[in-house]
């Protein structure tokens, strides 16, 4: 099965608000690279608006803290379990609250929002020990149908959850996952999509020596193509239905496409959606 790969012009006012991004940060591209970029990162996080009616609230699930944004009429069982961005080594679940609303609130369900180990203090497997516990928390409260959601590091997270949850599901020992949504994910930590060099001056946000120093901290010694790391070298057999964003003018594009078209060829039912001249997780910085 070929991946369906969906095209999107940008318009004249998309265009407007790209060149708006590339001045607010040509001097801040490749510097999120330690964990001295939190509070910015953080705080660049929590400035984005934050959809009505949606209510947080703090939580411990599956003995990961964390926070969901509750929405009004939401079923009982399901939520959308969201795995935040940030390089494996930045990135908050509080900050993700606002961006994470709006899914909660166009979907009219509950997302959580796990606080998952961050390297250096805790590498490689720690995020997604972490992701895999907030799962089975979910399952004890009752919640059958999960949908994992992620951008960038976490949706490189998200699809490595989903391929262990589709084998447990396969195995008879939990649930499957209904599908899974990620934004620009980062699904190859060995970097070797040609995007990182063909798309290096145009991405306005990440340069592949960023990546390269995020992906050491994370990994240590891991090989940088372990499957639970790196999500494209992984088994796609069982796995359901993925949709993909990205855009065209970032480095992980390779990321995004490689990972479409080895799914589809292992007869996954995935989409990609590529973004004419957008960047890095471009939904977080638009208008919604």
């Amino acid at each position: 099965m070929k991946p369906h790969q969906i095209h999107h012009p940008a318009s004249a006012l998309d265009q407007q608000t790209v060149a708006g991004i590339r001045a607010q940060t040509a001097a801040f591209k490749g510097t999120i690279n330690s964990p001295e970029a939190r509070p910015g990162y953080d705080a660049m996080m929590s400035a984005i608006p934050a959809a009505l009616g949606v209510e947080y609230e703090a939580a411990e699930v599956g003995g990961i803290p964390g926070h969901w944004c509750r929405v009004a009429g939401a079923p009982a069982d399901a939520a959308l379990l969201y795995l935040h961005g940030g390089g494996y080594m930045v990135g908050s679940a509080s900050a993700y609250r606002p961006f994470a609303s709006q899914f909660a609130a166009r979907a009219g369900f509950n997302v959580l929002i796990p606080d998952y180990g961050l390297a250096p203090e805790r590498p490689f497997p720690a995020g997604l020990q972490d992701a895999r516990a907030a799962w089975h928390g979910l399952q004890a409260q009752g919640i059958k149908r999960i949908v994992i959601v992620g951008d960038s590091a976490g949706g490189g997270l998200s699809l490595s959850l989903l391929a262990w949850v589709s084998a447990e599901a396969a195995a008879g020992r939990t649930v499957a996952p209904v599908a899974c949504v990620v934004m620009s994910p980062w699904t190859d930590l060995a970097l070797t999509g040609e995007s990182y060099a063909t798309k290096s001056e145009e991405d306005p946000y990440i340069t592949q020596d960023m990546l390269r120093i995020c992906a050491a901290l994370y990994l240590g010694s891991t090989n940088p193509k372990n499957a639970e790391a790196s999500p494209i070298y992984g088994n796609f057999a069982g796995l359901p239905p993925i949709q993909i964003h990205v855009g065209t003018s970032e480095v992980l594009l390779d990321d995004s496409l490689d990972y479409a078209e080895r799914a589809g060829a292992a007869g996954v039912q995935v989409s990609a959606h590529v973004w004419q001249d957008m960047p890095h997780v471009f939904p977080s910085s638009f208008a919604m």
